[in-house]
């Protein structure tokens, strides 16, 4: 059954603090039933802050002269995906900028088929690398990628158009959506929440979207301004508490509408408070991303301000997240993809790997 908008926009227009932690304890409670309490790691390797983009909230974006940009080569992308496979991470995921040639389209497929091979096929490989055309996709598909995350950043096409410049394409990044889920992808996709002009009407709208859509697995966060970017001005009157109690209300919000798709609590809560993601997973989360980038690039993939976590190496990652998680009473699905379980309950590829 459609979740009943009006329903949502109550949940999402909560104050009461006693209220609040009902939601989040009912969307507990839904995740338990649908998905369990076994958090799915993702390394993520941010593989270049080169982009064509230039969307007016994100710190890469092209018209940003002041980050230095790199790529990183695919001898050291394949040593940390060797190193995510050692740590028993059932996955990786490569996310850049957004780019479209020939050349970035067969590195990454070497790099798909690279990971594949180091890992005797074991690791779970995400995709996150914006827009392309469906041949792209479809190359990046059958060389053995099986999920990609596309964010929608917002699913009203007015609020879009004060998100990015003239010449970028609402109607085309929905119709690179509808295209990865016709070709057998795991499809992902994601809003900010906190956004200048957003409502509850509009997350309320972003839910019934993810629901209309059939989307397997959502990455949201909260909004938050870069001073090298046209919303920096925000950056004195943003409100960093009411930040997270937003990402997370919709992390709630979600699981209870949506039930069965998998939710990353994303780096974005732990920008507003240390322990962000462990309460996102609190609200109804199941997928944490741990940054296995090496720390010499992390500087330069700042997509908001005050990214966390730019000096700490991936093993100090691994070992904290392992702590905090097991101190709420979860438990890490190592050595397993973590497929959504909504993806899992559709026809699929008889030739994917369970998980």
């Amino acid at each position: 059954m459609r979740p009943d908008k009006q329903e949502i926009i109550e949940m999402l227009s909560l104050t009461d603090k006693s209220q609040i932690e009902a939601l989040y304890k009912k969307a507990y409670e839904v995740k338990k039933q649908y998905v369990g309490t076994k958090v799915y790691f993702r390394g993520i390797v941010e593989l270049s802050n080169i982009c064509s983009k230039n969307c007016y909230y994100c710190g890469i974006r092209s018209g940003n002269t002041k980050v230095g940009r790199y790529t990183i080569c695919k001898e050291e992308v394949l040593a940390e995906a060797k190193w995510c496979h050692e740590q028993r991470y059932g996955s990786i995921v490569l996310q850049a900028g957004e780019r479209e040639s020939k050349a970035w389209t067969d590195f990454i497929t070497e790099l798909i088929l690279g990971i594949k091979e180091i890992s005797g096929g074991k690791l779970g490989i995400t995709l996150s690398m914006g827009e392309q055309t469906e041949d792209v996709y479809r190359q990046w598909r059958e060389a053995g990628a099986h999920r990609y995350l596309l964010r929608i950043e917002t699913s009203d096409p007015e609020l879009y158009t004060t998100l990015h410049p003239p010449n970028h394409s609402y109607a085309r990044r929905l119709e690179c959506i509808r295209t990865l889920k016709k070709l057998g992808y795991q499809t992902g996709t994601g809003v900010m929440i906190g956004l200048p002009g957003q409502t509850a009407e509009h997350l309320a709208g972003d839910i019934l979207f993810f629901y209309d859509e059939d989307i397997d697995m959502l990455g949201m966060g909260p909004f938050i301004p870069h001073h090298d970017t046209p919303l920096g001005y925000l950056i004195g009157t943003y409100d960093p508490e009411q930040a997270l109690t937003g990402g997370l209300k919709m992390i709630a919000a979600c699981r209870i509408a949506l039930r069965d798709v998998n939710i990353a609590s994303t780096t974005a809560l732990q920008a507003l408070m240390p322990t962000g993601r462990e309460l996102g997973l609190l609200a109804g989360a199941n997928i944490i991303m741990p940054n296995i980038t090496d720390t010499s690039y992390r500087d330069g993939y700042q997509l908001y301000e005050g990214k966390p976590g730019l000096d700490e190496n991936a093993r100090s990652s691994r070992d904290n997240l392992e702590q905090s998680i097991l101190s709420i009473g979860e438990s890490i699905g190592y050595d397993e993809w973590g497929d959504s379980r909504h993806y899992k309950g559709k026809a699929q590829d008889p030739t994917d790997k369970p998980s």
